[in-house]
């Protein structure tokens, strides 16, 4: 016999009203309060079991200053489509936006479909972003976002000693004075990024100097903008900078050299990400390459596994990245 709303009231101690609006996903719920309720109905059956079918790419978008336009994202989808076949789902893309109005229907929309597993592109995401989420019972999988309260299995990329390797780099190059070039919107890997530039610079012995931190906007062009406007200030630059992304990189590195400093005689610059249009710039970015669509394709087996082992443990994955050394690095002697 199905279990019904008085017995998940009895076994969680809250009342069945409050069992019905946790179960439909209403508002005015406590998110612990909802997320055991759930937990509570999966465990016994409450929601009818039904084949999980397909796969929901889901890219979650808080102004999409990072995820839009950029060819970073449709890689990884790549490898998302192409796992899927292989396994024989379907895969479905959509969006959440929070600047939707009926973002949070849509949320509940999203958890209510028992059919589909689900990866969620978490790179816009911040902490109380995940609230929404947290009684979530279908397989789920977050990629570039973590947070330490998370229940829900995450992927990301190796952060922190990737920018600790790029420092080392320049550091056997002879560079001393070291820049961040950092994005203004931060994100948590953005802020792993930093703390790798941090420790880096902090393990060799060397400062890390407030001025050679520039703030840039995180597409090409808020990027080229920004750091116009600090070359118009005549500020005094370091002999090399780690960007936050290729993006930001490349459109600092178009703004130097309209004012005249050479890329890289005057200023190194080493990436993140190894966008397709980085081996093709002038001069050619170093930078730290991302394996994006093995990414896709490790989310996507780590979904089929949930979905084959309900009682499997959490997991947070971690990507390594590969050093690409192209022109944009000089060697100071």
């Amino acid at each position: 016999m199905k279990v019904n709303m008085k017995q998940i009231s009895e076994i969680t101690g809250v009342s069945t009203a409050t069992v019905s609006n946790a179960l439909n996903y209403k508002k005015g719920v406590n998110a612990n309060t909802a997320a055991k309720v759930l937990k509570v109905a999966y465990e016994l059956g409450y929601f009818e079991e039904s084949r999980i079918t397909k796969v929901k790419f889901v890219t979650f978008k808080r102004d999409g200053s990072i995820v839009e336009d950029t060819p970073f994202f449709p890689l990884m989808l790549t490898g998302i489509e192409q796992e899927c076949r292989d396994s024989g789902m379907d895969m479905i893309m959509c969006t959440l936006d929070m600047r939707d109005e009926d973002y949070e229907e849509q949320v509940r929309a999203l958890l209510n479909d028992k059919s589909a597993a689900i990866i969620m592109l978490g790179t816009e995401m911040i902490d109380s972003d995940t609230e929404l989420l947290r009684g979530i019972t279908t397989p789920f999988i977050v990629i570039d976002y973590w947070n330490g309260e998370m229940t829900f299995d995450a992927l990301q990329i190796n952060n922190e000693d990737s920018v600790r390797y790029a420092i080392e780099y320049l550091i056997r190059k002879g560079h001393k004075e070291i820049g961040y070039l950092k994005g203004r919107f931060r994100i948590v890997p953005f802020k792993d990024r930093g703390v790798g530039y941090v420790t880096g610079m902090q393990k060799a012995g060397l400062p890390v100097h407030g001025e050679y931190t520039l703030e840039l906007g995180t597409t090409m062009d808020t990027a080229y903008a920004d750091m116009k406007r600090y070359l118009g200030t005549e500020i005094k630059l370091p002999t090399a900078f780690i960007a936050d992304n290729d993006m930001i990189a490349l459109g600092a590195m178009k703004a130097m050299d309209e004012y005249g400093v050479r890329i890289p005689e005057d200023v190194s610059v080493i990436g993140f990400d190894d966008l397709p249009f980085s081996a093709i710039s002038s001069p050619p970015l170093t930078t730290l390459r991302v394996p994006k669509q093995e990414m896709g394709r490790i989310a996507t087996r780590r979904l089929i596994d949930m979905i084959k082992d309900k009682a499997g443990a959490g997991v947070k994955i971690e990507v390594s990245t590969q050093f690409v050394e192209r022109g944009s690095v000089r060697i100071i002697i």
